[in-house]
């Protein structure tokens, strides 16, 4: 073949592998382009599918309220003399070895007779009555609320770790302490509606509205409040204070000192003669512990030692709040006050509420020894 006749035939050949490589070429951007496409589209779709079904399990970890009618009670039992047991381990440091209190948190048991057991009604509510101090026992009026409570958040310093028996076993000792069940009975799933025909206050809400317990519990359906809002010439901040003026401070005698028929109610000194003698009190106790607990050197060991036995780091972190305020937070706050490992010895011990907001510290049951360290380390900085 002449070199002329070569060149005529390769021509259309090159061009024929030219238009088959453009072709090849298109096909694998269209490819990637789809695989793209399809790649976003799933991603997408991904996005969507976020999270899962809540397994069986899960649910039923979290759903443990339990209703007036007692929907939701798991089986369980649990005696009166049981929660004796439970109660004086676990409760009673902060409830009163009777339920009568401590000084910060309210009674539980007492304040109720036989009268009201039989009616379902405590007098000692009504108006007019001379009752001082309102108990849990009194005031409650099924038998549920008290239950699903100690079920849910006692102890303390460790919610939801007592199991249904220990929960059937302490409400079996509170209601015993109330005189309203005897001291050889077992409380269970089985005879808690029994137990609720007992209760002293059983009849005393109402269901007359709508905001509890509805239709299906014999309420009525109802709006909750009447009226429309207004929201046209509303002042910026609204502040509300109350105090005990001065020509009302010893009316009725001095507050701190009057006894109470449930329980020590607390209040504050009103007598002529409160500052004087808060005064003299504080320095006698300051003089009383430094006698009985010379302070022991803080060291860093000892005191994360002190802060994990006596679960104080469950409420407090280091440099975090926490229920309570920061151990640092802490620290700074008291750090230019001159008497600072006493006072706070004593706040460790006794407790307290109102300094650092409202919820309460319960009095810890630490050693003179034990408090007096902790104060020391927390006026020396709380350094770790």
């Amino acid at each position: 073949m002449s070199r002329s006749k070569s060149l005529l035939w390769s021509k259309p050949i090159l061009l024929a592998c030219l238009c088959l490589l453009g072709a090849d070429a298109s096909h694998a951007q269209g490819t990637a382009g789809q695989k793209m496409a399809e790649s976003s589209a799933g991603k997408r779709a991904a996005l969507m599918r976020l999270g899962r079904t809540a397994t069986p399990a899960e649910i039923k970890a979290w759903d443990i309220d339990v209703r007036p009618d007692f929907k939701g009670l798991p089986k369980g039992r649990g005696s009166v003399q049981q929660g004796e047991v439970l109660w004086e381990a676990q409760c009673a440091s902060c409830h009163g070895t009777f339920a009568e209190s401590s000084d910060v948190f309210t009674p539980i048991a007492g304040g109720v007779t036989p009268q009201d057991m039989k009616n379902g009604r405590v007098d000692s509510l009504m108006p007019g009555a001379n009752q001082p101090n309102r108990t849990t026992l009194m005031k409650v009026s099924t038998l549920s609320t008290l239950w699903d409570y100690i079920h849910r958040a006692m102890p303390w310093n460790a919610p939801k770790s007592l199991s249904a028996d220990d929960v059937y076993a302490v409400t079996a000792y509170i209601l015993n302490l109330g005189n309203i069940l005897p001291a050889d009975f077992t409380l269970s799933d089985s005879n808690i509606r029994e137990v609720q025909a007992r209760l002293p206050n059983r009849n005393g809400m109402s269901t007359a509205h709508a905001l509890w317990p509805g239709k299906e519990l014999g309420g009525i359906a109802k709006p909750d409040v009447q009226g429309s809002a207004c929201m046209s010439n509303c002042r910026a901040e609204v502040v509300i204070k109350s105090f005990l003026p001065d020509y009302a401070r010893n009316a009725h005698g001095n507050l701190a000192d009057q006894s109470r028929l449930v329980g020590p109610s607390r209040g504050i000194r009103t007598d002529s003669q409160a500052i004087a003698s808060n005064e003299t009190d504080k320095a006698a106790a300051q003089a009383a512990r430094a006698q009985a607990a010379p302070e022991k050197e803080a060291t860093t060991d000892s005191v994360m030692a002190l802060l994990q036995k006596n679960a104080c780091v469950a409420c407090h972190g280091m440099d975090s709040k926490l229920v309570g305020p920061s151990f640092r937070d802490i620290a700074s706050k008291y750090k230019s006050h001159a008497d600072a490992v006493n006072y706070l010895s004593g706040k460790i011990r006794s407790g307290g509420q109102g300094v650092w907001g409202g919820i309460p510290m319960p009095a810890q049951a630490l050693s003179p020894a034990e408090s007096a360290q902790l104060a020391q380390w927390l006026a020396q900085g709380a350094k770790q």
